[in-house]
């Protein structure tokens, strides 16, 4: 990477009046990017300058999975197009541009700056010039009063709103780096009120709207991918193996560089090959015209016999053609298929134009466990790296190294734009190691999820539009719809019920992973996530170092679920409680007093943001955990049973498959006596039984005496 000097190279015709100190002023020739780090494979003849009307932001761009971002400042109306371009640059280059949220050193990451163009900087600055403006310093407050009637006259959406009006406060907020003619009135924009008071709504997309995928998609979704990895990944790997060998050896790759053959060596090669079809009981490679009819494939006879197109034309391709072989339906390769679905192969003859598909399909299962199993964010996990997965033998745990870039920021508050190595590696389970053992035997690139898999040659600086080195949030968003497509395509051949249903949230997106992974943990903490991997195991190594530490976000995303989960079950128990159920056991009055006082504390509580939800849950009102036939009321200090986490953390949870009966923190319900009912009278059959062995008949009639004392103390008041 580099940076550009902070020079000019072209000095403007004229320094505008009250530059600020501190402001530098670009002129037509100034690089857009000229006090950002830029890629080092940036072509810097290419590099935009201030007059273009449309700026390359792809050097200063790291992450491998990101799309081309471009600023067209065409969008702009004429008037206001020249002051535009001028305070984007400042926005871009200057030192103490910067976020509203943060303080003075946060600078935007060019991405922010991209949407907020098109997003919202856009729409207001046509709203000006609709007004007759042409310098920011013509808007007065009253103007700015108008805009919001007009929005709200227009019925803008109450997000499109909050954006737009904060466009206007980030402009008057960065007056003091630009010159008056391009300053808004020196009073803040509508006297300073709050954003929510001036439209008195609240916005509705600050709250968390990441669906979860059903539990119904998602099984089968990974399940699938996990047969990919395990059961179809060799017949796959050979068959792309022979793709590859059979594509080099096509004339265009293979010009001055095939071998030389001695006389009669290419006649002994042909009859080998016909030979063998014939023994095989297979035909001629064929491709099918659009009409129907079926033609000799050339080129992949060339490619098989490691010779010229032009064979067609020579004895040795009369040979051929009146071998009296018939033409088959396509060119299938020699990779035998191994694998079965229920004793059935998995796969026909893999043809050579199949062979990149299920290269890709392999590639795009490996994703899925990948990101679902680890709980990394969807760009961290397109930008891991080759090599990225060790095991550490001393602990027994599989970790992977990567790059994060939300949050990574150096010492002033600023994006780092290349990302930083996270300090704490993810800890994996072993399918997700084998998936990116997997993926290292798929290519050769450095990256594990490349945009192609056969990369592309050319030559530096020569590409004119941003192809991302890593596949986009676009791109495997359509891998995965194509996966399912697979899959129900195949379950339908083969009379299959284990197809892949559509989910009810709409298309599976790679984002939603996380949101799923964080539900599928809290709530079925005994289920299965797919096959053997079991959710229990899942649960203590993404809490335990499985996202990494609380900056991963990880566990906010774990703490949303959480918060629903434990205010689902809030509401339910006051319902019970009102309904008139009974409670008993040591800590029935603090399992009454929680309830009732956390259904005023949170009733209708709005959360902002999943960190706000882990904060929150450390609030002992919330301490309340239903277990098999009983409730625990969580005091940690007390507590008998092995804690999952420390007991300052507010993350800190019982076991309450560890249960102890002599435990504080124990109360019961009439629904958890219900169940120790159906229990006791399972153990009285076995107790009953003159057959039963001693020892287990001693123990099963300590275990019924213990739970009839409960029983009795719940409906008697006698205390066990």
């Amino acid at each position: 990477m580099t940076s550009p000097a902070p020079v000019l190279l072209g000095e403007p015709d004229s320094l505008p009046d009250g530059l600020p100190d501190g402001t530098v002023w670009p002129g037509p020739d100034t690089l857009v990017l000229m006090n950002r780090q830029i890629r080092s494979d940036s072509d810097p003849a290419r590099l935009s300058r201030f007059a273009d009307d449309r700026w390359d932001l792809n050097p200063g761009i790291f992450e491998g999975h990101a799309r081309s971002q471009t600023l067209n400042f065409e969008l702009i109306p004429e008037p206001l197009r020249l002051p535009a371009k001028f305070y984007i640059w400042q926005l871009i280059n200057h030192p103490k541009a910067r976020t509203l949220r943060r303080s003075a050193t946060n600078r935007m990451a060019l991405h922010s700056v991209e949407v907020l163009f098109y997003g919202s900087l856009q729409h207001v600055l046509k709203w000006f010039v609709g007004q007759g403006i042409t310098e920011f310093c013509q808007v007065t407050n009253d103007m700015l009063w108008d805009y919001l009637d007009t929005l709200d006259e227009d019925g803008v959406a109450i997000h499109k709103r909050y954006r737009r009006i904060t466009e206007v406060r980030r402009l008057w907020i960065h007056r003091s780096i630009l010159p008056f003619y391009l300053q808004l009135p020196e009073a803040p924009p509508w006297d300073g009120e709050d954003t929510k008071d001036l439209l008195e709504r609240t916005r509705g997309d600050r709250e968390n709207r990441t669906k979860r995928i059903s539990e119904q998609t998602m099984q089968p979704l990974l399940r699938w991918a996990i047969r990919f990895l395990e059961d179809f990944s060799n017949d796959i790997l050979a068959a792309w193996d022979e793709h590859r060998t059979l594509l080099s050896r096509r004339p265009e790759h293979r010009r001055g560089q095939r071998r030389g053959r001695k006389s009669g060596e290419l006649m002994g090669d042909i009859t080998a090959f016909l030979d063998g079809l014939r023994s095989r009981g297979e035909g001629l490679p064929g491709n099918r015209r659009e009409d129907g009819t079926l033609v000799l494939a050339w080129r992949h006879i060339a490619s098989l016999l490691d010779c010229s197109n032009s064979i067609e034309n020579t004895g040795s391709g009369r040979l051929i053609l009146e071998s009296g072989l018939p033409i088959a339906d396509d060119c299938y390769l020699d990779t035998p298929v191994t694998a079965d679905l229920d004793g059935q192969p998995w796969h026909r003859r893999i043809p050579f134009d199949e062979a990149p598909r299920l290269a890709r399909l392999l590639s795009t299962a490996c994703f899925i466990i990948i990101t679902y199993l680890s709980g990394a964010r969807v760009g961290e996990v397109l930008n891991l790296r080759r090599g990225c997965v060790s095991h550490d033998k001393d602990l027994g745990l599989w970790l992977m190294e990567g790059l994060y870039f939300k949050g990574a920021e150096d010492e002033d508050g600023n994006k780092i734009p290349e990302g930083t190595v996270r300090e704490d590696p993810w800890v994996i389970i072993e399918v997700a190691a084998k998936a990116v053992a997997m993926l290292e035997q798929l290519h050769d690139s450095h990256l594990l999820f490349p945009n192609r898999l056969k990369p592309i040659k050319t030559k530096p600086g020569m590409e004119t539009k941003r192809r991302g080195e890593a596949r986009a949030d676009r791109i495997i968003a359509d891998d995965i719809a194509k996966f399912i497509d697979w899959v129900n395509e195949r379950c339908r051949q083969l009379g299959r019920k284990d197809y892949i249903p559509a989910d009810a949230g709409g298309t599976v997106a790679p984002s939603r992973f996380r949101r799923t992974l964080a539900w599928f943990i809290r709530r079925k903490p005994r289920g299965l996530i797919a096959a053997s991997i079991q959710y229990g195991h899942a649960y203590t190594q993404m809490l335990q170092g499985y996202a990494g530490s609380y900056e991963a976000g990880f566990l906010d995303d774990y703490a949303f679920e959480d918060w629903l989960f434990r205010m689902e079950g809030i509401a339910e128990d006051e319902h019970r409680l009102l309904a008139g159920e009974h409670v008993s056991g040591p800590a029935a009055d603090a399992y009454r007093y929680r309830v009732q006082a956390a259904s005023r504390e949170f009733a209708g509580r709005v959360l902002t943001s999943e960190r706000h939800a882990r904060d929150m849950l450390g609030n002992p009102l919330l301490q309340i955990h239903h277990g098999d036939g009983m409730t625990c009321v969580l005091n940690p200090t007390v507590a008998a049973c092995q804690l999952r986490g420390s007991a300052d953390d507010p993350m800190v949870t019982p076991d309450t498959d560890d249960c102890r009966p002599n435990c504080q923190c124990l109360a019961r319900t009439d629904r958890d006596i219900e169940i120790n009912k159906t229990r006791a009278a399972e153990l009285a059959e076995i107790v009953n039984d003159t057959l039963a062995p001693p020892i287990r008949h001693e123990r099963e009639k300590r275990e019924l005496d213990r739970l009839l004392a409960i029983i009795e103390h719940h409906e008697h008041g006698v205390r066990p």
